[in-house]
């Protein structure tokens, strides 16, 4: 008996006060950085708009731009103030962040006319967080720094519901105490932030992992095609896959989606490919074949051709329905 009153009163004990006592701190400490530092946010894409939304909403004074200016009016309404240029956002802001579609664009936002370079000096901070290959991300970066700028990279893993929740992962490289500043963002808008050393890292991360998952993804868009093609029930491949080795989060999102013909976009297809194609170029310049990836890019492409491209990148499973031998 005294045994189990001994086991009922462990039972019975509040759990440990030091780790939600960690956590109330550090939302403390969020809240007084909100107040103290101004913000700025680039890009209200799908991505960009829910992270600069999560800043917004925790209390940090934010200031946005978009290429579309129309594209900044909900965040408007919620709070935040909008610039007429990269620059001016630069100029009102202790740290800019940043999320574009491509190379390209995230070019552009830095080197175009009323760019980031336009008003960076010393000690301007700048944090691009657009999934882009390591050449161009070293450019920007060695850019910032030549003014006197600090700049950290910080590509993402995770699509617009993570975004929106706050739940995804950063893949942060550069500039330390820049990233040690900015961690309070990062704080709101991930669940996990990895610092992984030099500039350029953080995008080999990014396009290895969205390699992974794009090959996956058209895995299973194939391994539907075909079991639906010789008779089975979409549905019971799935519940098979959920019970076996290969299970995973994005099968158990994205499948009965697929069945559905449910492509609302979370991660854009044509993004997903521009990734593999970043992702295939990389291992190229390392001497490392990806025929695999490579195959996987192939199918991304046709979903473009057929007109997916805007479509959440599961979408691709309408392009391996469609492809024909020979």
């Amino acid at each position: 008996h005294g045994s189990s009153a001994q086991s009922r009163a462990r039972l019975s004990r509040p759990p440990p006060r030091s780790a939600s006592l960690a956590a109330r701190r550090r939302a403390v400490a969020r809240t007084a950085m909100a107040g103290k530092l101004s913000v700025g946010y680039l890009g209200m894409g799908i991505m960009g708009k829910a992270m600069a939304g999560r800043l917004v909403d925790a209390k940090f004074d934010v200031t946005v731009w978009n290429r579309s200016p129309e594209k900044c009016e909900d965040l408007k309404q919620k709070g935040a103030k909008v610039a007429a240029t990269p620059k001016a956002v630069v100029d009102a802001c202790d740290i800019v962040f940043a999320c574009t579609a491509d190379p390209e664009s995230a070019r552009a936002v830095v080197f175009g006319e009323n760019g980031v370079l336009a008003g960076m000096t010393a000690g301007k901070k700048y944090v691009d967080m657009s999934t882009v290959d390591v050449e161009t991300v070293s450019e920007i970066g060695q850019a910032v720094r030549a003014k006197g700028g600090l700049f950290v990279e910080a590509p993402v893993s995770g699509s617009k519901g993570p975004a929106l929740q706050g739940q995804l992962v950063i893949l942060a490289a550069g500039d330390k105490a820049l990233k040690d500043k900015a961690q309070p963002c990062f704080d709101v808008m991930g669940k996990r932030t990895f610092f992984l050393g030099e500039v350029g890292a953080g995008a080999k991360m990014k396009l290895v992992i969205n390699m992974m998952m794009g090959v996956n993804m058209a895995a299973l868009a194939e391994g539907l095609a075909v079991g639906q093609k010789v008779g089975l029930e979409g549905k019971d491949i799935l519940d098979v896959v959920k019970e076996g080795a290969i299970a995973s989060p994005m099968y158990g999102l994205k499948g009965p989606k697929m069945l559905d013909g449910d492509y609302a976009p979370n991660f854009p297809l044509k993004h997903q490919q521009k990734d593999v194609r970043l992702a295939v170029d990389l291992g190229d310049k390392a001497g490392q074949p990806l025929p695999v990836a490579a195959a996987a890019n192939e199918v991304f492409k046709a979903g473009i051709a057929g007109g997916k491209g805007d479509d959440d990148f599961c979408a691709v499973f309408e392009a391996a329905k469609r492809r024909r031998l020979g």
